[in-house]
């Protein structure tokens, strides 16, 4: 039997959800973690990344930053008016969002060229090998999961833990002043926007999806969508590995020599 839920506790707090979602955000968190413990990121903030690697991220990334709306379209058309308090949810910020998402994609292209890669490298030439791991989970969780699975995997899982390696990245005075003055601002301005809005998006996620799935769902459920959000984690966590693979033994030599 579902059991309806409604938060009634601060939006960004965890004690204001379900006992299961608590549960399987503590079952994912060893796996965000390793996101976020990456070595990507501190290469970038240190300027250790080369020329390739760098090239490998943009270009890689670039397709899920591209179909991101397409993602959450795909939730959109699982949505029925009037059906449940969560469809009547989900089918609201769905609709805010994609607005939201239209401009992001030329954001990017921009934090590429103010990285030293040209904006034709990731407009006509095919991501490196083995990155689109990613790009292929979120379609296929969008167009043929449930609405809870398809918005956890993206909108919760992907977008949440986005904000927090931008969040990283941001706040890099070294970083920041590597771009040149001039193009600084509208260089920077996707990691300054998921920076700073990205923290509310997954939480705002996760109460739809808590909405959706009830106090009480079946445990089988839950596994899946925890099955889910580490599968996306899973995904950056590789595609990572694939954008340094040229770099990395070196940044490591480097790390354990200081």
């Amino acid at each position: 039997m579902h059991t309806a839920f409604e938060r009634t506790g601060p939006l960004t707090e965890l004690s204001s959800y379900p006992q299961w979602a608590q549960d399987m955000v503590a079952d994912c968190a060893a796996t965000k973690q390793r996101v976020l413990d990456h070595d990507i990121w501190q290469m970038m903030i240190a300027l250790q990344l080369d020329a390739e690697s760098t090239g490998n991220f943009m270009r890689g990334l670039w397709p899920f930053i591209e179909r991101f709306p397409s993602f959450m379209a795909l939730n959109l058309l699982k949505t029925r008016y009037g059906r449940s308090p969560g469809d009547d949810m989900a089918r609201r910020w769905l609709v805010r969002n994609i607005r939201v998402e239209q401009n992001h994609a030329e954001y990017w292209l921009n934090w590429a060229e103010g990285a030293g890669v040209p904006r034709d490298d990731l407009l006509h030439r095919a991501p490196p090998h083995g990155t689109d791991g990613l790009v292929r989970w979120c379609e296929e969780i969008s167009a043929r999961g449930t609405l809870a699975a398809g918005m956890v995997a993206t909108n919760y899982a992907i977008e949440g833990v986005t904000g927090e390696w931008s969040q990283m990245i941001y706040a890099s005075e070294k970083y920041r002043e590597s771009f040149d003055p001039v193009t600084r601002v509208s260089s920077l301005r996707w990691l300054h926007l998921h920076a700073a809005y990205d923290d509310v998006h997954p939480w705002e996620a996760l109460d739809i999806v808590c909405t959706l799935m009830g106090e009480t769902p079946p445990p089988d459920d839950v596994a899946h969508l925890a099955e889910c959000i580490k599968r996306s984690y899973m995904s950056m966590i590789l595609l990572g590995d694939r954008c340094i693979r040229s770099c990395r033994d070196l940044w490591v030599a480097k790390e354990a020599a200081a």
